[in-house]
C-alpha cells in the first residue's frame, strides 16, 4: 500500500528494539548513491561551464527546496518503511531513537550516549533542555509554526507535529499509535520531511554537501538583493548560520536562554517575587549568565549584525506545569504551597498570546528590561574591547501595538546605556527597534517609525492575529479548510499575501514615508518559505531571517526572486 508520495507504508510485523540493546541492522548508516539534490547542482554547474546555459538560467531550474536532502540525514530510500503514525512535517531531516516523555530524561539519556526521541502532546519553552538533548521531535498537537516545529528547524533537528493517530499519556510513558501501543525505550524512527513515526530503526544517509553546493550558491548571491540573516538563540545556533552563509542574526529569543537547569531557578525567583526588590535580586543572577550568552553570539558574528528581542513570552511559561513540580519548587524556594499556587493563578491567562507578553513585561516590570539591556551593553563592550571590532548591534521591542509602548521601554534602553557607559568608559553604538507583528502596529507604523529604528515583521505572530486563529490549535481544522477549497494553503507556511501581505506593504510604505532610510525586515518563519520570499522581495524588504538550517534555501529562492523579478 503506497501512500500519495510513493512510500509503502505496507504493514509489517514489528522489530521492537529496546533500550540498551545494539540498533538493528538496518540503523547503521549506509553509503548510497548520488542524492537527486547533487545530481541536479552536478547538472546545473555542468550546464553552465559547458556554455548551455547562463548561471540565471541554472539557477531558475533548480527547487530551492531539494537543499534540504543535503542539510540533513535522510532515511535511505531503499528502506521498506512500516508507518505507525503521520502527522505534519515539520521541520526536515530524520532520526531514530528511543521514545521518552520527559524533557529531563531525554537530557539524562543523552548525557550518556543514548539517541532519543522526545514524544510530547505539545512542547512548551520549559522543554527547550529535552529538545536540546533529543535527536527527534515528536507532539500529538500542533502545526507547522508550533513551538516544537519552529524550535526544531532552529537547531536542525526532525520534528513532526500535529500526529493525530497517537495518543499520549506522558505521566504513565504509554504512547498508542496503529494499533501498536509502545512506552519508555522502545524505539521509532521519524522522518520530519515527510510527517512520519516508523516503527523500529532505519539506515540514514548523513548530509554532505558537495562543492557544487557551494558553486551555485556562489551564483545566487550576486544576483539577489535581499539580505539573508538566520534566527540565533544560542552559540551553536550562531555558527550554524555562519557555516550556512548567513549574514547576521535577524532575531535572537533571549527566553530560551532561561530555561538552562542552572538558570531556571533564578527565573522563577524572579517571577515569584513579590516585590521590585526581589525581583531585582533575581534578575542579578540572570544578568552575568546573559552577559555571556551575548558576548559568544557577539564573537561568532564578528561583526555582523545581531537583533536582540527582550523577553517575549508570558511569564507562566516559566512555571512548571505538573502540580508536583510546583510543590519542590515551593519548597526549594522557602514557600507555602498555597503561596505558590496563588502566585501561579495570578499569572495563568485565559489567552496568552493576546495577554501579559512583550513590550507589556517591560512597562510592567521595567527592571526586566534593564538587565537584559545592561547584559547587552556590557557584552558588546567586553567583545569589542577584546576584538577591535564594532559590535553591530540592533534591539528589538516586540508586540508593540502603539509608539508610546516603544517610547516607554526605549527610554529605559537608553538609560541603561547611559549608566553602562558611565560605569566603564565605553560607549557602544546600537539601535531600538520593534517587532511588527499585530495589525494596529502595521497601520500605525508611521507614528510608530518616529521612534523605531527598523522594523522587523515577525509573521508568526502577524498571521495568527490577522486571521484570529492560533498557530498551536489550527491544524485541527486547516486540512479541512484547504481540502474544501476556503484556503488555498496553510498560511503559517506561506505568507498570505492578500490580508497579511497587505499588511506588511501598508508596514513598509508607512514606516518608510516617516524615516526614509529605516532598515525593514522579517523574522518569522516564513522567511525559510521560497514562495514567501519571492513576496518579500517584491514588497520591498531590506533583509529576511530564517532558521540556520534554512539559510541555504533562502539564499536561493532570494537570487530566483530578484531574477525573476527583472527580464533575463
Amino acid at each position: 500500500m503506497r501512500n500519495e508520495t510513493g512510500v509503502d507504508e505496507t504493514p509489517r510485523p514489528r522489530s521492537r528494539v529496546k533500550a540498551g540493546s545494539a540498533p538493528t541492522p538496518s540503523a547503521a548508516r549506509q553509503p548510497l548513491p548520488e542524492s537527486r539534490a547533487s545530481a541536479v547542482l552536478r547538472a546545473a554547474v555542468e550546464s553552465v561551464t559547458s556554455g548551455r546555459q547562463t548561471r540565471e538560467e541554472a539557477l531558475l531550474d533548480i527547487p530551492p527546496l531539494m537543499l534540504d536532502e543535503l542539510l540533513h540525514p535522510m532515511i535511505d530510500p531503499a528502506f521498506q518503511r512500516c508507518v505507525i503514525a503521520r502527522g505534519l512535517p515539520a521541520s526536515p531531516g530524520a532520526a531514530w531513537g528511543e521514545i521518552t516523555f520527559s524533557p529531563s530524561e531525554a537530557e539524562r539519556l543523552a548525557d550518556e550516549g543514548r539517541r532519543v526521541i522526545l514524544v510530547r502532546v505539545e512542547t512548551s519553552p520549559e522543554d527547550i533542555h529535552g529538545m536540546h538533548a533529543a535527536t527527534g521531535i515528536v507532539t500529538a498537537r500542533g502545526g507547522r509554526t508550533s513551538h516544537a516545529a519552529v524550535v526544531a528547524r532552529g537547531m536542525g533537528k526532525p520534528c513532526v507535529t500535529g500526529a493525530g493517530d497517537i495518543r499520549v499519556d506522558e505521566r504513565n510513558g504509554v504512547m498508542t499509535a496503529g494499533g501498536m501501543t509502545l512506552k519508555t525505550g522502545d524505539i521509532v524512527t521519524i522522518d520530519g520531511t515527510a510527517g512520519q513515526v516508523l516503527d523500529g530503526a532505519a539506515p540514514m544517509t548523513e548530509p554532505d554537501l558537495p562543492p557544487d553546493f557551494t558553486t551555485v550558491l556562489g551564483w545566487a548571491d550576486t544576483f539577489r538583493r535581499l539580505r539573508i540573516r538566520a534566527n540565533a538563540d544560542t552559540p551553536d545556533d550562531a555558527i550554524a548560520a555562519r557555516r550556512f552563509g548567513a549574514e547576521g542574526v535577524g532575531l535572537c529569543r533571549t527566553e530560551h536562554m532561561f530555561f538552562d537547569a542552572k538558570r531556571i531557578r533564578a527565573v522563577r525567583e524572579m517571577i515569584l517575587a513579590e516585590t521590585e526588590d526581589k525581583r531585582r535580586a533575581s534578575l542579578a543572577t540572570l544578568l552575568s549568565v546573559q552577559r555571556q550568552d551575548f558576548a559568544e553570539i557577539f564573537h561568532i558574528m564578528d561583526g555582523l549584525p545581531v537583533t536582540v528581542r527582550l523577553l517575549d513570552p508570558p511569564l507562566h511559561e516559566f512555571l512548571p506545569k505538573d502540580e508536583d513540580d510546583r510543590a519542590a519548587i515551593a519548597e526549594s524556594l522557602g514557600m507555602t504551597p498555597e503561596k505558590m499556587r496563588r502566585r501561579a493563578a495570578e499569572l495563568d491567562e485565559f489567552n496568552p498570546m493576546l495577554g501579559f507578553r512583550g513590550c507589556r513585561l517591560a512597562i510592567a516590570y521595567p527592571e526586566i528590561a534593564e538587565m537584559q539591556a545592561r547584559a547587552i551593553f556590557e557584552a558588546a563592550i567586553a567583545v569589542e574591547r577584546d576584538t577591535g571590532t564594532a559590535v553591530n548591534l540592533e534591539i528589538m521591542v516586540p508586540l508593540v501595538a502603539t509608539r508610546a509602548e516603544l517610547d516607554l521601554v526605549k527610554a529605559r534602553i537608553d538609560a541603561t546605556a547611559a549608566a553602562v557607559r558611565g560605569e566603564l568608559g565605553a560607549t557602544v553604538q546600537y539601535q531600538i527597534g520593534t517587532m511588527i507583528e499585530l495589525p494596529r502596529a502595521c497601520l500605525a507604523a508611521g507614528d510608530i517609525a518616529r521612534s523605531a529604528e527598523f522594523f522587523s515583521f515577525g509573521t508568526n505572530d502577524l498571521t495568527q492575529t490577522a486571521f484570529g486563529m492560533s498557530r498551536d490549535d489550527a491544524g485541527t481544522f486547516l486540512g479541512a479548510y484547504i481540502l474544501k477549497g476556503v484556503l488555498p494553503f496553510d498560511p503559517f507556511t506561506s505568507i498570505d499575501a492578500d490580508g497579511v501581505g497587505e499588511l506588511i506593504r501598508i508596514g513598509v510604505e508607512r514606516g518608510r514615508k516617516t524615516r526614509p532610510g529605516i532598515k525593514l525586515g522579517l523574522c518569522g518563519e516564513h522567511g525559510g518559505d521560497p514562495a514567501s520570499i519571492a513576496f518579500f522581495h517584491d514588497a520591498g524588504l531590506n533583509y529576511i531571517s530564517c532558521s540556520p538550517y534554512r539559510v541555504p534555501i533562502a539564499r536561493l529562492a532570494a537570487a530566483q526572486a530578484a531574477l525573476r523579478a527583472e527580464p533575463l
